[in-house]
């Protein structure tokens, strides 16, 4: 099993691959839920707004497998920056009211 990192198109890749790489671990850069589901570990990255992260994991249907796997399933999951505020239940940055994962 791999370690997945979640494609949501705001994330700072380069510094975890290059992480990654040179700890020799396997890993798979991917948006497509079943790849989330057969990894052994989850990394969500992210750089940007609270809305934009929660915008994006919808725009992508990551929102329903991410808590199953993570919340249900017990998988290990690092949110990184923006990934980890992402865990909360809400934002209110930029004055809006934004459901978190």
């Amino acid at each position: 099993m791999k370690t997945i990192i979640i494609d949501y198109g705001l994330g700072n890749i380069n510094s975890i691959t290059g992480a990654l790489k040179k700890l020799k671990v396997k890993y798979l850069f991917s948006r497509n839920p079943n790849d989330i589901k057969k990894s052994s570990k989850i990394i969500l990255p992210g750089v940007g707004s609270f809305e934009n992260g929660m915008k994006n994991l919808e725009k992508f249907k990551l929102i329903d497998v991410l808590n199953d796997q993570v919340l249900k399933k017990k998988k290990p999951i690092l949110g990184i920056c923006l990934g980890a505020q992402l865990f909360c239940k809400s934002s209110e940055e930029n004055n809006t009211n934004t459901k978190g994962l």
